[in-house]
C-alpha cells in the first residue's frame, strides 16, 4: 500500500513537471524568382543557348534563408525557406530570363534534343543576408562555351554579383531584396552574353 502511494505521488509530480507544448510556428515557402521589366520576342534565326544544371557552393543548396550574423557565424532558417533548392530555382529563373531577352532563338534545358550554338555553365556562389552590413548578396560565376567542332572554345568566364538592402525587417523584406539582387545579376549576365555571342 505504501509502495502504491509513493508510485502515485511520483507520477503526479512527473505530470506537474511536464512543460507546456511549444507554440505552433508556421513555415513559409518563398519562390526564388526574378522579374524582367520587358520580355522581347525570340528571333527565329538567332542562336540557340543551352543552360546546363547550375552548381552551388557548399551550403547554398539548403532551402532555408541563410543569414550571416554580426559575429560572422551563419544560420539557416527552418521556418522561412525557398520553395525549391536555390540552385534549381536560380537555374530555372535564369533560363526564363534569357529566353525573354530577345537574344536567342531558344534557351534549352539539359536533355533537349535540339543542337545548341552556345553552352552556359554556372555556379551559385552567394545567396544570403548579411546582418553586419544589412545587405543581401547574390553572386553567380558563369562559363560560356562554343561547342562547335573541332573543339570547344571558352567565350566568357566571369563572376557577377549584386547587393540590395531590405526595405524593412523580417523574411518578406529579405526575400524581396534577394529577388532584386538576383534580377541585377541576371541583367548583367544577359548583357555579357549578348556581347560575347556577337563577337563569336
Amino acid at each position: 500500500m505504501i509502495r502504491r502511494s509513493l508510485l502515485g505521488g511520483a507520477l503526479a509530480f512527473a505530470g506537474c513537471s511536464v512543460m507546456p507544448p511549444a507554440p505552433y510556428v508556421e513555415k513559409h515557402d518563398w519562390p526564388l524568382t526574378a522579374a524582367r521589366l520587358a520580355t522581347l520576342p525570340s528571333p527565329p534565326s538567332g542562336p540557340v543557348l543551352l543552360v546546363r544544371t547550375l552548381r552551388a557552393a557548399p551550403g547554398l543548396d539548403a532551402r532555408g534563408l541563410r543569414t550571416i550574423r554580426p559575429d560572422g557565424s551563419t544560420t539557416v532558417d527552418f521556418y522561412e525557406q525557398w520553395s525549391a533548392p536555390p540552385p534549381l530555382a536560380v537555374e530555372d529563373a535564369l533560363r526564363r530570363w534569357l529566353a525573354g531577352s530577345g537574344a536567342f532563338a531558344a534557351v534549352l534545358a539539359p536533355g533537349s534534343r535540339l543542337s545548341a550554338d552556345f553552352v552556359l555553365e554556372g555556379e551559385l556562389t552567394a545567396l544570403w543576408f548579411d546582418q553586419r552590413r544589412d545587405l543581401v548578396r547574390v553572386a553567380i560565376a558563369i562559363l560560356l562555351l562554343a561547342p562547335a567542332a573541332p573543339r570547344k572554345r571558352v567565350l566568357l568566364q566571369r563572376s557577377f554579383a549584386a547587393e540590395a538592402r531590405p526595405a524593412g525587417s523580417g523574411a518578406a523584406a529579405i526575400v524581396a531584396a534577394t529577388r532584386q539582387a538576383l534580377a541585377a545579376v541576371f541583367s548583367a549576365i544577359e548583357s555579357a552574353l549578348a556581347a560575347a555571342v556577337s563577337v563569336k
